[in-house]
């Protein structure tokens, strides 16, 4: 249950699971506040994703996202690791339910208050490039000289030149605002460098087992785990393939007429998971996987 102050571990799940269009007054007023923990602790961040779209694009929040999206890259603009813990402290302290996960791509944190989500994330350079979800690599270059904007009655910084940014992550057609997105964000990982994640060979396969709307298991179903493998359903209906950790992961399913992207599920090496087809959508569900127990 999420709890009033909308700042705890339900509340976050729920904002994961859930679309829920931001409200603009609070989200002006929780990324000033944001501006305010940052400037007071000298890291230098950008706006990213979504938040620089809208700042960009339209001079504004855009009305169907869902969160407000912040970014530092380590090494770059004075930032060290050093200066991570203190970060997620210093939003504790104003009252945010803080989650923080880390791999060799980035130090994240999913923080919540009011219900409303920011996502900060710490990027690690790998061979010259920072890793933007979904498996898309982007320059250093737009990060290293951070071009600043005026948004929201303040100064905010975003990667330079925006334009480059915003096209390798939305496609060309940036510009024009929709609504859904996800299959042009999905075209710009074909075009991004070789994915610079190997699995390991010593972590266990993760499976998925498809099903259609009448709940019957799907043999030959095209499975994709976005940027890592791309294999079809075996007469049980499974698939198996390797993660290098837990994390988001985007998929495409496609089996006879239909066609889904999920484009935020959350999957851990060696998991279990079913897939069920919607016969009233098949676009902007999230978290739609669902664990199996073991067998």
């Amino acid at each position: 249950m999420v709890s009033e102050s909308g700042a705890d571990e339900a509340a976050l799940f729920e904002s994961y699971k859930t679309l829920h269009h931001l409200d603009f007054v609070l989200a002006k007023q929780m990324l000033k506040e944001a501006k305010d923990v940052m400037d007071q602790l000298g890291v230098q961040f950008f706006l990213r994703q979504g938040t620089c779209l809208g700042a960009i694009r339209d001079q504004d929040f855009i009305p169907w996202d869902d969160d407000l999206d912040l970014g530092c890259v380590i090494g770059l603009n004075g930032i060290t690791e050093d200066m991570i813990d203190p970060v997620f402290d210093a939003f504790r302290d104003r009252g945010y339910h803080v989650n923080v996960e880390s791999n060799d791509r980035w130090i994240a944190a999913g923080m919540i208050k009011s219900s409303l989500r920011v996502d900060l994330t710490f990027f690690r350079i790998i061979d010259d490039s920072i890793f933007h979800f979904p498996m898309i690599w982007m320059p250093t270059h737009l990060f290293s000289n951070l071009k600043e904007i005026e948004f929201m009655g303040g100064n905010y910084l975003v990667p330079n030149p925006p334009e480059e940014y915003l096209q390798t992550k939305y496609g060309p057609d940036w510009i024009t605002p929709k609504k859904v997105y996800e299959q042009d964000v999905l075209d710009q990982v074909m075009k991004s460098p070789d994915s610079k994640v190997p699995t390991s060979q010593d972590q266990p396969s993760t499976k998925l087992r498809i099903l259609d709307h009448q709940n019957k298991l799907v043999r030959g179903a095209e499975v994709t785990v976005v940027g890592l493998a791309e294999t079809c359903t075996n007469d049980n209906g499974y698939v198996e393939f390797g993660l290098p950790y837990q994390d988001m992961y985007a998929l495409v399913i496609k089996f006879d007429n239909h066609k889904e992207i999920l484009y935020q599920e959350s999957m851990t090496p060696g998991s279990s998971y079913v897939y069920k087809a919607d016969p009233s959508t098949n676009n902007g569900r999230f978290m739609v996987l669902k664990e199996e127990p073991e067998a």
